[in-house]
């Protein structure tokens, strides 16, 4: 299977962990911002990424959005499963799972992308990679009260995902989940920013244990 990706986007790093957590083979192939719209429209009639290309006989072509790669993945092999048996428990995890990419996801982006121009500026201060936060802060719209919103509302998700965390390795049912790779993925930019890495401890423990348990390398900012 082929993977293609931003090497940076925490949502290409949500399909990731549920390929290595399915224990399939995938290879990446890194796409050029901007450029990669030409390479993606004809395969989805999207430009956005993640999209897996299954290049297996009888499936499809390419398959864009890590929610569809989920249930893509669920049907091509079936073990270890990435829904729940329960029904009432797997509509919850699928109701954070869209929570997270929805919203919580895009309030990690305008936060990480602040913090990389800002006080965080030093993590890579070459002109290139200043010159691509500044064409994504432009590109979603990220400034200070934008920034200011995305704050309040990981505030709310974050003290709302330790709390499920705080007893139990899942956030919803009696194993691993979409739930959790959702919250692993989305959430592993903040790594990097030392405020939410200290004061959300447990939270950034959960994220490493699933990295682990999906053979994936850990995010920057853990595991160094």
């Amino acid at each position: 299977m082929l993977l293609l990706q931003f090497s940076t986007s925490h949502y290409c790093r949500k399909a990731r962990l549920a390929l290595g957590y399915k224990q399939i083979a995938y290879r990446v192939e890194n796409l050029t911002p901007g450029a990669h719209i030409l390479k993606l429209k004809p395969l989805t009639g999207l430009t956005t990424v993640p999209v897996l290309m299954p290049e297996v006989p009888g499936f499809p072509e390419a398959i864009a959005d890590s929610t569809r790669i989920f249930e893509f993945l669920e049907t091509y092999q079936t073990q270890p499963p990435l829904f729940l048996a329960d029904d009432r428990a797997n509509t919850a995890a699928k109701v954070l799972e869209d929570w997270l990419d929805e919203s919580i996801g895009t309030a990690t982006r305008f936060v990480y992308y602040d913090y990389r121009s800002k006080a965080g500026k030093a993590i890579d201060p070459s002109l290139f990679s200043q010159l691509l936060i500044r064409v994504v802060k432009q590109q979603y719209n990220i400034n200070d009260a934008t920034v200011e919103l995305a704050r309040d509302r990981l505030k709310i998700a974050l003290t709302e995902l330790c709390d499920r965390w705080q007893d139990t390795p899942f956030l919803v049912g009696d194993r691993l989940s979409i739930a959790d790779l959702s919250a692993a993925a989305l959430l592993s930019p903040l790594a990097l920013i030392p405020d939410y890495r200290n004061t959300y401890s447990l939270l950034f423990d959960r994220i490493a244990q699933v990295h682990d348990r999906c053979g994936e390398p850990q995010p920057p900012g853990l595991g160094d």
